[in-house]
């Protein structure tokens, strides 16, 4: 029998429902997926041996959960993903505010009811996708939103006095039983209004304008919280952390290859620009490493964090440089280069907060830098270290390369180039082809010229060739040379 056919009370107790807390609930349907192996947290990367199995013992110990991470560690995405741990449906009286399970009624909408109707008590279906509420933590949250507030309206209409509970108008807590709860931000919530949620988390009954409805809510609730709250905007008060069963830390991404997936999976992209724009798996390390410099500079405020959602918008925003000069050029396919690289800016500025030498700098040098310095992380990986130190009369790899620039009055990549006159200039300086198949014989033609680039652009972080950006286009030069014109 199809269970959304029980329509009364009475089909209920004859189909054999049992009652089951909705931490019970999450705790059975765990067990079993644990047991046959399932993914309970698809499209989660790198926390497979440090958050998700931290945060399945806090759902099989039926604890509250608080998830301590910066910002773009997938602490929401956890959250929601919760969710499919929930039965399918569970039935609740027809017309209650707060999902009254029929066998244990807490309201008195759903004790009358039942005392009126017995076994011929109307019931409902709540799905799995309706149990999920979620708060974002502001300063104006108050404990009306919350737990609930007396209603004058309702008093009036129903000419009830104000000592009667049925004046009562529930918050969003009440209304979420038999529900995940999830609070974001939990420190900017104020210290009275967290105080409020005291007897909700431990004893279970709720208090409202002198009213105290022993109302035992069955609830799972997540918080959601970030470190720098502890000192810059607020705290999480010290009973109500002690009420929290479980905290969990989250963390990010601790390699490039579970960021690119992470980046590849969560990037909004229009299937012509995937289609039009081809991307070197280098480019997609070099745009990563980004991120992971950032993490380390000495201008970003590392307590602040660096999304995830850097390197997605960031990602977006290269294939949208690319696909931009694809179009002006009129052709149907192009390969990311370097130099689209100065597209990403944008995304990086936006989403990073600078400490005092950063703001001093200013956003863009910085956005710069951290593209610099990614690139000289990456360079050793493909071609001899190039050291800070060297001998004047010690031989490296490059010199036949500084050589080619020191004779040339300049060489110019423009941001327009087409892709035919972009490789005809790369392929004109002989020695850095030369470079290429001697470090990287194997590397396919498609990547090469991405690869070329990345030389010159290597050589300039490390003090061997000059780069100067106009406003169309970039300019490398020998070092020596462009100090004497400088001259």
């Amino acid at each position: 029998m199809n269970i959304q056919n029980i329509k009364t009370l009475g089909q209920l107790r004859k189909a054999g429902y049992q009652t089951k807390s909705i931490k019970d609930e999450l705790r059975d349907n765990l067990i079993v997926k644990i047991q046959n192996k399932e993914n309970v947290f698809e499209g989660v990367w790198g926390y497979e041996h440090s958050v998700i199995p931290e945060l399945e013992r806090a759902i099989l110990s039926r604890h509250n959960i608080n998830l301590l991470g910066l910002r773009g560690q997938a602490k929401t995405r956890l959250a929601r993903l919760m969710v499919n741990l929930l039965d399918g449906h569970i039935p609740y009286i027809t017309g209650s505010e707060i999902h009254d399970d029929p066998l244990q009624p807490l309201s008195r909408y759903a004790i009358e009811l039942l005392k009126e109707k017995g076994d011929d008590t109307p019931i409902s279906w709540l799905p799995r996708e309706e149990r999920f509420y979620e708060k974002l933590a502001t300063p104006d949250v108050t404990v009306a939103d919350l737990i609930g507030d007396v209603d004058p309206i309702k008093a009036a209409n129903l000419k009830l006095s104000y000592a009667d509970d049925r004046v009562i108008h529930f918050g969003m807590i009440p209304r979420a039983n038999r529900c995940i709860f999830v609070i974001n931000e939990l420190p900017d919530l104020q210290a009275r209004i967290q105080v409020s949620l005291f007897n909700i988390l431990q004893e279970g009954d709720i208090q409202i304008r002198g009213f105290k409805l022993r109302l035992n809510l069955d609830v799972q609730f997540l918080f959601t919280a970030n470190p720098e709250d502890y000192t810059n905007r607020g705290s999480i008060v010290t009973p109500l952390k002690d009420r929290i069963g479980s905290q969990i830390l989250t963390h990010y991404p601790e390699d490039i290859a579970i960021a690119k997936k992470i980046t590849r999976q969560e990037a909004q992209l229009d299937q012509r620009q995937s289609e039009t724009v081809r991307v070197p798996e280098l480019a997609m390390d070099l745009l990563e490493q980004i991120s992971f410099e950032a993490r380390e500079s000495e201008y970003v405020d590392a307590k602040s964090g660096v999304s995830a959602r850097m390197s997605i918008t960031a990602f977006e925003n290269l294939l949208s440089t690319a696909e931009r000069r694809a179009l002006k050029s009129g052709i149907t396919e192009t390969t990311v280069r370097l130099s689209d690289f100065m597209g990403v800016v944008p995304a990086i500025t936006g989403k990073i907060e600078l400490v005092y030498e950063g703001e001093q700098e200013g956003s863009g040098f910085v956005a710069e830098t951290l593209i610099e310095e990614a690139i000289k992380t990456l360079f050793p990986t493909l071609f001899p270290k190039i050291n800070k130190l060297e001998r004047k009369d010690a031989e490296t790899p490059y010199d036949g390369l500084i050589s080619w620039f020191f004779d040339q009055e300049g060489f110019e990549l423009f941001d327009e180039d087409s892709d035919a006159v972009y490789r005809e200039k790369l392929d004109s300086v002989n020695p850095l082809k030369q470079l290429l198949k001697e470090h990287l014989p194997d590397l396919e033609n498609t990547e090469s010229y991405f690869v070329m680039e990345l030389v010159l652009w290597g050589l300039v972080a490390h003090k061997k060739l000059s780069k100067y950006r106009m406003s169309d286009g970039v300019r490398f030069k020998d070092l020596y040379g462009s100090y004497i014109s400088g001259l």
